[in-house]
């Protein structure tokens, strides 16, 4: 139970809660600064013209596991030094994400996460509840990757994002979901 330094509370929360996974990548440059294992959530409503991870849209696919087998793979990794949350769309499954990002970052980990949603819709298009709990979500990011992919926007210039009109916010600089 107290498997890879966990209290007996957190494997309890990552042991019973369950994932759909598109997959993972050890040990990533692209998805954040740093040396990072991204976890690909599978599922995803939006559905982008030419995005890189169509595989991952699908929510029937993909393999049902839990958070803990995640959290596995995100300790598989000892030399890296962040996580980040790719997808598909996070946000789909916020329990899960919830469970990983409370843990992690509770384990020393930098937190990232991508979204298609804009700023000013992720909280919005979805019930009070959702809303809070994204709100939850968020207090362990470190940083949040939004807007949807545009094709003809695609750029190489920026880094951590496919197209110009995504917007990188470290929330510890400026957070636009901060209740005032």
């Amino acid at each position: 139970m107290q498997a890879l330094d966990l209290t007996s509370e957190e494997y309890e929360l990552l042991e019973n809660t369950p994932v759909r996974l598109a997959g993972f990548q050890h040990e990533s440059v692209v998805d954040g600064p740093g040396l990072r294992t991204t976890i690909f959530f599978q599922g995803c409503d939006f559905h982008c013209p030419g995005c890189h991870n169509e595989v991952t849209h699908d929510k029937s696919k993909g393999k049902l596991v839990t958070a803990y087998a995640v959290y596995e793979e995100i300790y598989e990794s000892k030399l890296a030094g962040g996580v980040t949350f790719s997808g598909g769309e996070p946000f789909l499954q916020e329990e899960a994400l919830l469970a990983l990002a409370k843990v992690c970052k509770a384990k020393g980990r930098h937190i990232i996460i991508y979204t298609g949603h804009e700023v000013g819709e992720l909280l919005t298009v979805c019930s009070d509840e959702r809303a809070k709990l994204r709100r939850e979500i968020l207090q362990y990011a470190d940083m949040v990757i939004t807007g949807r992919f545009v094709q003809k926007l695609k750029t190489l210039e920026m880094p951590f994002v496919g197209s110009s009109n995504q917007e990188i916010h470290e929330l510890a600089v400026h957070n636009p979901w901060q209740e005032e």
